[in-house]
């Protein structure tokens, strides 16, 4: 590639050369900014880009699809890191020294979507802290807008080896998410405010115009692999894992 630069300057010089001399003395400034980009290009032509430091794969599937179970499955056997955009903001939140928990709340308590920016820097910084390379994103990209921003400031760092999306029925994801809210008070805890009837179709409609185009696009580009979440956990698992088994060390 340097060689090819260089043989542009030369033939570049020469030309310049075979110009008559009043075109040198009109164009002399111009000349100038010339040679600064041409030098600019034969420079460029050295500098190589950085090796991805992080393979990633998104786990993507609607509200109750089995993206937190099938990831902490991938986490035991593969040692894989999971990370949740959704977790990490909800404990930005709750962290008083946090630069981001102010404005994150802000955001919500007008209804707000939470700017992109903030969750890559925290899923960057998840990243960079844990000392791994091998990364699950959990529910994340989940809009064309989170998509741009990913591809505008990660891709510097990270190469996402794949899309695996969990894909089941609306009636199953209502029914796990009902199921887990019940089991969720059964225990003493307190469960989600959105896991209501209503809530929940709001969800899944946000689901399919928002983070099914994302599906769409990584089909077109060949990444996505489609396991069917319906069955139980360990017959789900199977299949995942022969995903995995497939991926290079």
């Amino acid at each position: 590639a340097a060689r090819i630069c260089i043989s542009r300057a030369s033939r570049y010089a020469i030309s310049k050369r075979s110009s008559d001399a009043s075109a040198h003395a009109a164009c002399g400034r111009n000349s100038c900014i010339s040679m600064a980009s041409l030098l600019n290009t034969i420079l460029n032509c050295f500098q190589r880009k950085p090796a991805c430091t992080f393979r990633v794969v998104f786990v993507l599937g609607g509200p109750g699809s089995g993206k937190g179970t099938m990831c902490a499955r991938i986490v035991e056997k593969y040692g894989w890191v999971h990370l949740s955009a959704g977790d990490l903001l909800r404990a930005e939140r709750k962290d008083p020294k946090s630069k981001n928990g102010e404005l994150i709340n802000e955001y919500i308590r007008e209804g707000k979507i939470v700017p992109v920016e903030i969750t890559l820097a925290l899923l960057r910084e998840a990243m960079e802290a844990s000392g791994k390379k091998d990364f699950l994103i959990d529910g994340f990209p989940r809009s064309a807008d989170n998509l741009s921003g990913w591809e505008g400031a990660m891709t510097d760092c990270a190469d996402v080896a794949a899309l695996l999306y969990l894909e089941t029925a609306e009636e199953v994801m209502a029914k796990r998410i009902m199921s887990r809210s019940a089991e969720t008070v059964a225990a003493g805890g307190v469960a989600r405010a959105d896991d209501n009837p209503e809530a929940i179709k709001k969800r899944l409609k946000t689901y399919h115009e928002a983070t099914m185009p994302i599906i769409e696009i990584f089909k077109t580009r060949g990444k996505v692999t489609t396991v069917d979440s319906t069955p139980a956990a360990d017959v789900v698992f199977k299949a995942v894992a022969a995903f995995f088994d497939g991926l290079s060390p």
